[in-house]
């Protein structure tokens, strides 16, 4: 029996590093050595107390809910761990209505936008920018209004370019800093004025923060619920995922607009079941443990940036240093002519790297590419000297 897959299927662009493992496994399957700075998934193990919190909480026969579903046995340890973060990270008081755990943001994007859209909505994103907001934006049969992200303006969204008509018409509004693809940073001041243009407009807000632990250089990254009075105009999402090299644990968190936050979690009860009581265990864990636990998987990430800028620097590329992220978002070499589709597929052809063409976040990415820095260090130099090979003057 043949089955046709669902209309929206069909307004799903080909998801880009679904795509790219496709790649991968077609190159390996030829017998070729491919050295992949694609995909953001961090290689460094997960700090050890959380592991060891994870393995306390599944053992532990004391807790006779620890395999039970995570919605009807919550950990009241989590919750108050995001309360103690938040409060301790930024100055930010949060209550019970304001949070909902969720597992990890991906996830949580687009049942987000299953409690808040209706057919025929319109949701501003950016671009380039995380493929994930348009894709639950296609799941709600809402519609997406782009909004290019500027080199000459630091890559931060400027709100004159969303026409009044548009402002008018949608209903939420995504903006991801620390941003992914381009590493750029936003300073308290731009989450002061995404708050503003959503009260006026009436747009919710909707900040991805999920390189918010990775910083380098003393810098720091601000919560858009620093802004006072946000808490009503704005949601903040938070994962722990690559603070904490915790991807494949999914385990997050939204805060924010309470009307929003319970939107969201109607969805949860009716389509998940929740996290592992001892995931959520450790992931208090790790909250709780912030300032000792990240510090050391940012010095890495730090030395492997270093790398890369240098390296690129020295072969005639320079490139912006980033405070933040876990990414280098690297100019397209000239002899490419800025085409970084074509400057990624000859790489993978001829020298074996994969990169992420930034084309792949949208038109405005073109003529960059984004190499991550999740891979050990003599990975990311063979690959960077077999860049150098293939791109050099």
């Amino acid at each position: 029996m043949e089955l046709p897959p669902a209309n929206r299927l069909e307004k799903l662009p080909p998801y880009l590093f679904a795509d790219l493992r496709r790649k991968i496994a077609a190159k390996k399957a030829q017998g070729i050595k491919i050295i992949s700075l694609g995909i953001g998934d961090p290689d460094l193990p997960t700090p050890q107390p959380i592991i060891d919190e994870l393995i306390r909480s599944v053992v532990n026969p004391d807790d006779a809910d620890r395999h039970r579903y995570g919605c009807d046995c919550p950990v009241a340890d989590l919750p108050a761990s995001i309360k103690g973060f938040y409060r301790r990270r930024y100055g930010v008081e949060l209550d019970d209505s304001q949070i909902a755990v969720t597992s990890g943001s991906k996830d949580a994007i687009v049942q987000f936008c299953l409690g808040l859209l209706n057919p025929g909505d319109l949701g501003i994103a950016p671009q380039p920018g995380y493929p994930t907001y348009n894709i639950g934006h296609v799941f709600c049969s809402a519609n997406t209004y782009y909004v290019p992200l500027r080199q000459s303006n630091g890559w931060l969204l400027d709100f004159r370019e969303i026409p009044p008509e548009t402002a008018q018409q949608a209903k939420l509004l995504w903006i991801n800093y620390p941003n992914n693809p381009t590493t750029a940073t936003a300073p308290l001041e731009f989450f002061r004025q995404a708050v503003e243009f959503g009260r006026r407009h009436n747009i919710l807000i909707c900040h991805d923060s999920a390189y918010s632990e990775n910083t380098y250089d003393g810098y720091k990254s601000p919560s858009i619920l620093e802004v006072p009075g946000a808490a009503d105009a704005a949601v903040e999402f938070y994962s722990l995922s690559k603070g904490f090299s915790m991807t494949g644990w999914r385990a997050g968190c939204v805060v924010g607009n309470p009307a929003a936050i319970k939107a969201l979690r109607l969805v949860k009860d009716n389509v998940d079941n929740g996290m592992l009581r001892a995931i959520q265990f450790a992931a208090a864990k790790a909250l709780d443990n912030l300032e000792t636990l990240t510090p050391p998987i940012n010095a890495v990430y730090r030395r492997r940036r270093d790398l890369v800028v240098e390296t690129l620097g020295q072969a005639g590329w320079p490139v912006e240093i980033p405070k933040a992220t876990i990414y280098v978002w690297a100019p397209t070499p000239e002899k490419y002519r800025g085409s970084s589709a074509a400057f990624a597929e000859d790489l993978l052809e001829k020298a074996g790297v994969v990169v992420t063409p930034g084309r792949g976040y949208g038109v405005p990415g073109d003529g960059y590419y984004r190499i991550s820095l999740t891979y050990p260090d003599a990975v990311i130099a063979e690959a960077l000297e077999r860049i150098r090979k293939l791109a050099g003057k």
